[in-house]
């Protein structure tokens, strides 16, 4: 029989404290406030005693874990490429581990464990084994259903179901209330001034328009990225017909949200064994500013140094070295409020964002 975690002799007490000294410190379940948090993995073991069932049943749930926030920072392409990790290595990369919704009997351990793993370990991980991955948080998007045209019906509900929240891009879906402007949108043609207004509506700064298309025993899925200044990206996929359009809308929804994962993690995943230097024209109204510059440099990811070559009021010229691609340091000091942009003259220029 399992019982729920509450008053136990004092022997069923102690033996599960014994072995968390042994094992990493399990604590009160938490939220899960950042991509190296994976939470809700459910384990089930069972053992000799109450401290061996404990143990399994962590053990059971590490790798399953890493196979979660692995798929969680790198691209499918490269999933197949996962470190395989042995007991040790697992715990040597986590942080801590928390708890929910535990049961247990003198043979048996259930419950619902949230795992931590250690950032830098994770990378130093990734890195070492040449694999590009994401660091930085998605930024909000837009999503927009489309069947074929814009609506708020069955289409934009699958999309909304609660088990797609946890995706590593933050979205939010659209709905009744931007019929106005959505209403005649064009899925090929559609601009970012044609969903900006719906977009600034819920906090987002790109758009994805996902459209589905019933055609012979099949649903097709079209995805059309767009934001503001850039090209717009797309993506198609077939699903089979689940007996009828809307009963095969939620693994549309699924595979959509997996393709849009997909499109951010190419654009995000970074290289490190790619390295490129940039000379660039800083302008700045103020030291207060420049100070800004300067700490926003300093905390992004990929940005491995900067050297000041010259200043002037309102000006200096510096060279950045940074890991993976332009466009990728771009995206990443975007997010940071600054806008790095080509020179017309060649070379770069580098401002607080909204700056003339």
């Amino acid at each position: 029989m399992l019982l729920p975690s509450g008053p136990f002799p004092l022997i069923m007490k102690i033996l599960p404290l014994l072995a968390l000294a042994a094992a990493l410190l399990i604590r009160p379940a938490l939220a899960a406030d950042t991509p190296y948090t994976v939470s809700d993995v459910h384990v089930d073991a069972t053992g000799a005693s109450p401290a061996e069932a404990l143990n399994a049943a962590m053990a059971q749930g590490r790798p399953r874990a890493w196979q979660i926030l692995y798929r969680r920072l790198t691209r499918q392409q490269d999933w197949a490429r996962q470190p395989d990790l042995d007991a040790a290595a697992l715990i040597r990369i986590l942080r801590d581990s928390s708890i929910a919704n535990e049961r247990r009997s003198t043979t048996r351990y259930v419950a619902d464990v949230t795992y931590t793993f250690n950032p830098d370990a994770v990378n130093r991980l990734l890195q070492g084994a040449g694999i590009a991955f994401t660091q930085g948080a998605a930024r909000r998007i837009l999503l927009v259903p489309m069947a074929p045209t814009f609506q708020a019906g069955p289409w934009a509900q699958a999309l909304n179901a609660p088990g797609l929240k946890n995706s590593v891009v933050p979205f939010a879906v659209a709905d009744a209330a931007d019929a106005a402007t959505l209403g005649s949108l064009n899925f090929d043609a559609a601009a970012w001034n044609d969903v900006a207004p719906a977009a600034k509506r819920v906090g987002a700064s790109e758009a994805a328009l996902v459209q589905v298309v019933n055609g012979s025993g099949k649903l097709t899925v079209n995805i059309r990225r767009i934001g503001l200044g850039e090209t717009p990206v797309k993506s198609s996929q077939d699903l089979p017909l689940l007996q009828t359009t809307i009963a095969t809308y939620p693994s549309a929804a699924t595979a959509a949200i997996a393709a849009i994962e997909d499109m951010w993690k190419t654009r995000a995943a970074i290289d490190f064994s790619q390295r490129g230097r940039l000379l660039v024209n800083v302008r700045m109204a103020s030291l207060a500013q420049w100070g800004a510059i300067q700490t926003a440099l300093a905390a992004a990811d990929d940005v491995t140094g900067v050297t000041v070559n010259a200043m002037d009021i309102g000006y200096a010229q510096i060279s950045i070295s940074y890991t993976g691609s332009s466009d990728q340091l771009r995206d990443t000091l975007n997010s940071a409020g600054l806008a790095l942009a080509p020179a017309r003259g060649g070379g770069w220029t580098l401002a607080m964002n909204g700056d003339p």
